[in-house]
């Protein structure tokens, strides 16, 4: 389990890193003191951390019928985000940044991480001691607006018509490319038809949390051909640290027919994204005539939180389960401010 599970993250890891993780294009995030850069990688990964934190709150459960006492079923599924069209991209000049402006006035709107990845907006960074001296280089593209979202759980059933439900994964190093990944997570359903024999289906209440760590390393580096670079310049530490969080709660409605269960639920769901930047990262804080960038070091400098990465809303959603012995399917869809779609597979005893 733990070999696939690593699998689905590492699937997951890779299309999120695909561009924005390039060095070459993800220095380019880099020109500016830290204030104008926080502004920009806050807007260019919003609907990534968004669209992550929803997928965190998906595939806890397809059916509001819970497990008798202490069976149990081990589940692996993913959830892919749809990225919403209204955080596809964003205008540079909304954002209040103080030294860098588009290099075409007209063409000012840039992608996002879930934008056109053929979009790629030019910015010029502007020395405040000298005017004269400007740096200009190109925002990344978009790479891609499906956000995927790995979960692997074990319910068990307890008491009379409650089950529980546990999410864990020790943090582990995938890859190199990928980074390392730790989560854990808690469930609980109960189903309030079970005390009513008379009532042709069942009706359940569900609560579930996660939280997952998530820490890569980074190589960030001055343009060789540069006019000079000033600070701690050990870039050894160099990595990306990041804490995600969600709730959900749901209240499920489910039929089973023979061994197909199609199942509705209405709920909210709330996901919190704490990521930063940790060790020395040179930032474009000055130019020269010529145009070649001079660098300042930072520690610790970037940090993306807040609700503009976060989700808060209402979701409903509409699914299956197949029940045939040991094995299960699963297949849902969610209707929320971020569209997702989920599928996994588990297996019962």
């Amino acid at each position: 389990m733990k070999k696939l599970y690593s699998a689905l993250f590492v699937a997951a890891s890779l299309i999120c890193a695909q561009k924005a993780s390039a060095q070459d294009e993800f220095g380019d995030l880099f020109k500016g003191g830290p204030g104008d850069v926080n502004k920009l990688l806050n807007a260019y990964t919003k609907p990534l951390f968004k669209g992550f934190g929803n997928g965190l709150n998906g595939g806890w459960t397809n059916t509001a019928k819970t497990l008798d006492l202490l069976h149990f079923d081990i589940r692996i599924s993913a959830t892919a985000s749809i990225v919403a069209d209204a955080d596809k991209a964003f205008d540079i000049n909304s954002l209040g940044l103080a030294n860098i402006k588009p290099t075409n006035s007209g063409q000012s709107t840039a992608a996002t991480f879930g934008g056109n990845e053929n979009l790629q907006t030019g910015i010029t960074y502007t020395d405040p001691s000298n005017p004269l001296a400007k740096f200009s280089t190109t925002l990344p593209g978009g790479v891609s607006q499906y956000i995927p979202a790995p979960q692997v759980q074990v319910t068990v059933g307890l008491i009379k018509h409650t089950d529980v439900t546990v999410r864990f994964f020790p943090e582990t190093k995938i890859s190199d490319d990928a980074g390392k990944v730790g989560m854990i997570g808690f469930g609980l359903k109960h189903n309030i038809a079970g005390t009513f024999k008379t009532l042709p289906f069942d009706l359940a209440v569900a609560l579930g949390y996660t939280r997952l760590k998530y820490d890569k390393a980074l190589e960030v580096r001055p343009e060789a051909n540069n006019a000079g670079v000033s600070g701690n310049q050990n870039y050894a530490d160099q990595r990306i640290e990041g804490h995600f969080s969600g709730w959900n709660a749901q209240l499920i409605i489910s039929k089973k027919l023979l061994f197909f269960t199609p199942f509705a639920s209405v709920g909210y769901l709330t996901s919190k994204t704490d990521v930063g930047l940790k060790g020395n990262f040179p930032f474009v804080t000055g130019a020269n005539v010529a145009g070649r960038p001079s660098y300042t070091v930072f520690t610790d400098p970037i940090s993306i939180a807040g609700t503009g990465v976060s989700v808060d809303g209402l979701r409903a959603d509409l699914g299956f389960q197949i029940k045939i012995p040991v094995l299960r399917l699963y297949g849902s869809y969610s209707f929320a401010e971020y569209q997702s779609a989920n599928v996994g597979i588990g297996f019962g005893f």
